[in-house]
This record gives C-alpha cells, structure tokens and sequence, in this order.
C-alpha cells in the first residue's frame, strides 16, 4: 500500500430539500452571482425558479451564462469569463450535472487568468486563483461536485482536455432533482461512475484492501440500483445511491493507496467525444470491456486482478481463472447493454477515419505507456478498432 494525500475541501449538503442550505452557502463569497447552466432541463423541471427565488429572496445581482454544451467548450468557459469580469461576480454558482459544473471550473480560474483560455486548459500549473463555487446537482455521472478537475473541449482544435481548476466550496445534492433525467443520460452516467472506479481499481497494487473494498462497493451499488433508477425514476433510494457513487467514485478515495494506472479509457474516450461529441459515459461504457479483455490478453499478469473483480463484484465462482475472466468481462458488457446503452461505435456512426491521430493524441508524450497495462498507438488503434 503507497503513501497518499487526504485533500477535499468540499462542503456537501445531500438529501432531499438540501437547496435550503444555498442561501447560506452563497452570502458569504457576496452578492453578485454568475448563474451557469445548460439547456432548459432546469426550467422544465422547476428548479430554475427554485433557485431564482432564492436569489431574489436573498437580493443577489444575478449574471445568467446558460447554453453551457454537454461536452463544455472553451468558448462557453470565455463568455462566462468574460462576463465575471465585467460584472465584478464574487460566486458562481452551477446548476446541472457534470458538464455544466466543470465549464464551472474553469470559468471561476478564468476570471482571473490573463491570456488565451484555451491555454489556461492545456497548462498543467496546479491549482490557480480562483472565484469560489457552489453547485447544484443534477446528474449522477462525473463527480465534478467533489473535485478540483473538469474537461474542456475544443472543436476548432478536436481537443478534449482535462486538467485541475478548482474545487466548489459547497455543493448541494439533492437526489430528487434527478427524477427526471432520461434513461439514456441515467445509463451514461452511472457507466461514468463505473469507469470512474474501474480506472483505479485495476492497478498493480493488490494490497490496499480499504481501497479496494469502497471501489467494489460503488460498482456493486451502481449495478443493483441503476436497473431500479431506469424502472422506477423517481425511486428516491437508487437515486440517491447513485448519487452518493458519483460522488465517490471520481473524489480519489478508492484509489487511496495505490499506484496511479494513467485512466486509459478515458484518455481513448476523450478523443471519441473531442472528435464526435458523444456522450462520455456512452463511450466509455463501449470502450471498457474491449479495453479489459485487450489487457489481459496482452499481459496475463494482470489475471489476478480481473479474477478478484471477478469474484468479489460479478458475483462469479470457479477454478478456471480464464472463464471467470472472460465471463466477467462478458456479463459487464451485457449489463450495459441491458441498460440502454449502444454497445458498437458502429452504432454511433463513427467509422476507422481518424483512429490514427486519435490514438497518437490519447497517447502524446507516450502518457500510457504507465499505465496498468502499458499501450502504445497500436494498442489503441486496435481497442477502438476492437469497439466497431
């Protein structure tokens, strides 16, 4: 088990009716908001008005940045930006999943960065001087509400990039402001959730039990309780589960302990979305189970690990490692499907064209090649082409 740092400053407010908490967490930064949101899934559910009438209730001069896109773009993180300083904004505040928070992020860096943007996104400087932030959760996918990091896309360069920004001050997460998410956006984001662990959770170090018995706890969690979320949305139990796993999931706590793995399928995902625009967790959940029998294919040494996935979150018994593998690899990939989700790039209408310059950018400056299993350009050509 390695040494690690315990470093989250997040105040999280969870449970039903926790908005009543935003008036408090607000005033103390002051009174001029940057509102930032995406589309109109908070007016037609209501929440919009919820908050506004906190806002006015408490006499905020509110800034609204809306339209913020489900991949967040550089030019969203500039408008709000840009807005910050012109209106003087002492607090943003976020409204809605992931996305929404993460274009949070960087705009709260922004405010005070001089210079190109875009730039800010690429450098990799540490945590910088930031406007603070306080959020709303909407989905259960990403964890953007317990950590300093967020992705920022780039369609003029095809660049999806992440990096460190900030962490929100307080973040309020009510699971039944998720009722009403779609099936397909549920099944995204708790395929986020699951990657989010999976990333850590197949790694050399085989020692560090506290670690691993939270991961297989999240992943055994999401798996019973999305089913029920899909069948019965407004389910306040398996909502709220999710919810908890999302937070979890990506705050750094299982991987407490244990050698870093480079998150592959992500850094391979990044460049499906920078290049598509699909949805994250949909790319995620087509590119693990190919990645997973690659992997072991590649490096048997890696079977211990799978075969403990195997067993202690698949459910599955046995002496012939192979079949626990294989069979573990097979249910995963059913599950997704079960769930909703396409299985094939195919079915997304992403052909071979750019599977070269995809794999070189995932793996610029050779990134993977610590990884758990170490993969070259080839390697990856060959997982995307594996997901076709």
């Amino acid at each position: 088990m390695l040494n690690f740092t315990h470093d989250i400053p997040t105040k999280i407010y969870f449970g039903k009716g926790s908005i009543s908490h935003l008036d408090e967490a607000l005033n103390s930064f002051g009174k001029n908001v940057l509102l930032a949101y995406g589309g109109g899934s908070i007016k037609r559910s209501g929440l919009y008005d919820t908050v506004m009438e906190i806002l006015n209730n408490g006499g905020y001069n509110v800034v609204e940045c809306s339209g913020i896109e489900p991949n967040p773009r550089i030019t969203s993180v500039e408008k709000g930006a840009s807005l910050c300083k012109e209106h003087h904004i002492d607090v943003v505040l976020a409204v809605g999943g992931g996305s929404t928070i993460d274009c949070a992020k960087a705009i709260c860096c922004g405010a005070y960065y001089e210079g190109d943007l875009w730039q800010m996104a690429k450098t990799h400087e540490g945590h910088r001087k930031a406007l603070p932030l306080v959020d709303v959760l909407t989905l259960s996918a990403t964890g953007s509400e317990y950590d300093d990091g967020a992705v920022i896309s780039n369609l003029e360069t095809k660049e999806k990039l992440g990096n460190t920004y900030t962490f929100p001050s307080v973040s309020i997460c009510d699971p039944t402001y998720t009722y009403s998410v779609s099936q397909y956006q549920t099944a995204a984001g708790s395929a986020d959730i699951m990657s989010h662990i999976f990333e850590g959770y197949f790694s050399e170090t085989m020692d560090s039990d506290l670690a691993d018995g939270i991961a297989e706890t999240v992943l055994k969690s999401v798996m019973k309780n999305l089913p029920i979320a899909l069948k019965e949305p407004d389910n306040y139990s398996a909502r709220a589960n999710l919810m908890a796993d999302s937070s979890i999931a990506c705050s750094g706590i299982p991987e407490y302990g244990k050698a870093s793995t480079g998150w592959p399928c992500h850094a391979m995902e990044h460049e499906l979305s920078a290049y598509y625009d699909i949805t994250h967790g949909v790319g995620l959940a087509i590119l693990t189970p190919r990645w997973m029998r690659y992997i072991v294919e590649k490096d048997p040494a890696c079977k211990e690990r799978f075969v403990k996935f195997a067993k202690n979150v698949m459910g599955l018994d046995g002496e012939d490692e192979d079949a626990l593998i294989q069979h573990s690899i097979d249910d995963l990939e059913q599950f997704f499907k079960d769930c909703g989700i396409p299985s094939t790039l195919t079915e997304l209408n992403i052909t071979d064209e750019y599977f070269e310059e995809m794999a070189k950018h995932a793996n610029r400056n050779n990134r993977l090649a610590n990884a758990y299993v170490p993969l070259t350009v080839e390697d990856i050509v060959n997982i995307y082409k594996n997901c076709l």
